[in-house]
């Protein structure tokens, strides 16, 4: 079978992606921050079009927009595909946004061959994949899995809304999220882009995902005294911005010497400098920091923090100020994907005459969190340049409608073989 003879509608797919992408701040393409305004228009027309698909549509208790279609044997559980609708600033039109339409596709595509199957089908949208304005992503598959607690509910947003506010204003229930942790999820499947060159280099079709990095988030604040850039004396200054460069360029230095140690792989980002009163005539008096750091071993992110604890505590005691917060936002282990899930999806490209090979994931997912509660797996497609979380991100209609297919033939595949199980 050929990319041009695929068994879903390649155009319908692609439809529904350009659709979500226009739904855009102008100013910043591609822009659909979690909790905004454009987020929760973006949510209406994937509702719209689930509906139209014939799914039954709600929003758990964890936020999560969910379509669900009825098995033949709704005792045998769920089989669950999606990803998420939201973007990082001036990302992209295909993060998320594909594997979201690939599951409605999916629906879609059962439908149109008269397919029903035995296992209960649900496509899944999950809240604030990115990290959001509350320093803290995959929110909703935090919730459908147990893992979003108390004190990731009172984290607070530069505006002041505590993340417990924002959930409950998208149509979440943070005072019973219980009720959205599962347990009849059997299996669950994601389509991303592989925001990497691997597969366009080696004109692959697919990538069947192996593993899924670890991230951890920190925070580190440095308070000093906001002076006149003028008339305060060089040695009299208690600069919060330059413990913070110091420490940019700690967390590089650390995360450089790790990823050096191989063969594991380690990497760490500086990626929110927030500097007050950030005025050019006046002294920085406090400066926030959050760090970003991935591997797919645990035992290097607890080297890195211990460091970086060490060293950027002396980056305030040298620049003559205080470090008032050194504190982990979240913090996700590397996890594996299913193996049993990830013969299927070789099988699948396998029967599709597509190419394809197996790719750890450098980047975190929604699958990462759904592997605590079921069996997880994932496809990748090819991406432009491995570019992604950028304007400039793509991806082919072709190669979406691949991954895409290889996904609906695993699904249909599993929901004989997990009755088997």
């Amino acid at each position: 079978m050929t990319k041009t003879n695929l068994p879903l509608d390649a155009d319908r797919l692609w439809s529904d992606i350009m659709a979500l992408a226009d739904i855009t701040d102008p100013a910043r393409p591609y822009t659909r921050r979690s909790f905004t305004e454009l987020f929760l228009e973006g949510r209406a027309l994937v509702a719209t079009r689930f509906t139209e698909a014939g799914l039954t549509t709600r929003i758990d208790t964890g936020g999560n927009l969910i379509g669900r279609i009825e098995g033949r044997k709704p005792e045998l559980g769920v089989i669950a595909v999606g990803s998420h609708s939201d973007t990082v600033p001036s990302g992209g039109r295909f993060d998320g946004i594909a594997g979201v339409a690939t599951g409605l596709e999916i629906v879609r595509a059962l439908r149109d061959s008269g397919t029903q199957l035995d296992h209960t089908l649900e496509v899944i949208d999950f809240l604030a994949e990115e990290p959001s304005e509350y320093g803290l992503s995959c929110v909703g598959s935090r919730g459908m899995t147990g893992f979003l607690d108390v004190k990731m509910l009172d984290l607070v947003e530069p505006g002041g809304e505590k993340l417990r506010d924002a959930l409950r204003r998208v149509g979440g229930d943070p005072d019973r999220l219980d009720r959205a942790i599962r347990s009849d999820i059997r299996a669950f499947l994601e389509l991303h882009i592989e925001q990497g060159i691997v597969l366009e280099s080696q004109s692959l079709d697919v990538g069947v995902v192996s593993s899924i990095v670890g991230i951890r988030r920190i925070e580190i604040v440095f308070e000093g005294e906001a002076d006149h850039a003028g008339t305060t004396p060089l040695h009299l200054r208690h600069d919060a911005l330059v413990a913070a460069a110091n420490a940019v360029a700690i967390v590089r230095r650390i995360a450089e010497e790790l990823d050096a140690e191989g063969p594991d792989y380690f990497v760490a980002t500086v990626g929110i400098l927030a500097v007050e009163p950030s005025a050019s005539n006046i002294v920085p008096g406090r400066c926030r920091l959050l760090v970003d750091a991935r591997t797919t071993n645990p035992a290097l992110t607890a080297r890195f923090v211990s460091a970086l604890d060490r060293e950027s505590a002396a980056a305030a005691t040298a620049a003559r100020v205080r470090r008032s917060a050194f504190t982990t936002l979240s913090d996700g282990p590397p996890v594996a994907c299913d193996p049993d899930l990830q013969v299927t999806l070789r099988a699948a490209a396998r029967d599709l005459g597509l190419a394809q090979t197996d790719l750890p994931s450098g980047a975190g997912h929604d699958a990462a969190f759904m592997s605590r509660i079921c069996r997880s797996a994932m496809v990748f497609v090819p991406c432009r340049a491995g570019k992604s979380h950028a304007p400039q991100e793509w991806a082919d209609r072709d190669a979406v409608a691949a991954g895409a297919a290889v996904i609906l033939q695993a699904v249909k595949a599993l929901d004989r073989s997990l009755q088997d199980a």
